[in-house]
């Protein structure tokens, strides 16, 4: 059986080919991957957010859904 030794220079640039012929191919896969890591950063925050705030009833919330938010008035 053959041994083989690679170098960590040598890692790296094999690395860089395979992640680049990636993104040049799988452009689409790569879009998607980035898309749904920023929507868990967002779906996090916005717990986070809720978190924080008061609690509001079921009703309120199928009620702004229905008419929208309140409108500020001057």
């Amino acid at each position: 059986m053959t041994e083989l030794t690679l170098t960590e220079s040598k890692l790296k640039d094999l690395l860089k080919v395979a992640l680049t012929e990636v993104l040049q191919e799988q452009r689409e896969l790569f879009a998607e991957v980035v898309l749904e890591g920023l929507e868990d950063v967002a779906l996090a925050e916005a717990i986070k957010e809720g978190v924080e705030t008061e609690p509001v009833s079921r009703s309120t919330i199928f009620e702004m859904l229905q008419t929208g938010p309140p409108q500020n008035q001057p």
